[in-house]
């Protein structure tokens, strides 16, 4: 189970940065290093913040080969997709979803507490995200008032709070990721959102 969240995680991710390199018209290296940062660099930082060095991706080429296949897939298909802003949607909610489990399993294996294990979700989850919309010059979804980070942290809080009971982490895993992207799609569809930092701003 671990290995096929892995495996679609980085796949949607690195379809998901693609797809945003296009919309912003960038050349194919381009695409592709936005591809690599965007399905890879969450994960990078969550190794290295708990000194698991050299990181996951430099020990196991195959995480080149999906980021390959996420790209040439982007670049094959772009053109049949009619609406590319919602695939770029679809495909960065599926990638929320998977990467806050495999966040979450990453502190776990290490022995960490539970607060830890969510914050490394939401790490692993959107810190990709973060590099992409830096590198491609928009300000990033984590930092807008689109419900974003939040759906990790209550992925998290729901993956102990099922732990509790007693449910198999096959069980747990599929339940959180369905929660994730279907709350973040939910959320998109009636433009859910939390208040803006003006909001809390001093009128004068």
């Amino acid at each position: 189970m671990f290995e096929l969240l892995d495996v679609t995680g980085t796949l949607v991710f690195a379809i998901s940065g693609a797809l945003t390199a296009i919309y912003k018209k960038l050349d194919l290296f381009g695409v592709y290093c936005i591809a690599f940062v965007t399905a890879l660099g969450g994960g990078t930082v969550r190794d290295v913040m708990i000194g698991r060095t050299p990181v996951g991706w430099m020990l196991d080429i195959d995480y080149i080969y999906i980021i390959t296949v996420g790209f040439l897939l982007s670049i094959v298909f772009n053109r049949y997709l009619e609406r590319l802003r919602i695939s770029m949607l679809l495909f960065d909610t599926i990638g929320l979803g998977v990467f806050t489990l495999i966040g979450l399993e990453k502190g776990i294996e290490f022995g960490l507490s539970p607060v830890v294990c969510v914050i490394l979700g939401t790490l692993t989850a959107t810190f990709g995200g973060v590099i992409r919309d830096i590198l491609c010059n928009e300000i990033p979804v984590l930092f807008r008032k689109e419900i974003y980070a939040t759906l990790c942290i209550a992925g998290g809080i729901l993956f102990f709070f099922l732990q509790q009971l007693q449910l198999s982490d096959d069980v747990i895993s599929p339940i959180v990721a369905i929660f994730i992207i279907a709350f973040r799609l939910i959320a998109f569809k009636y433009n859910w959102s939390l208040p803006i930092g003006s909001v809390f701003a001093k009128k004068e």
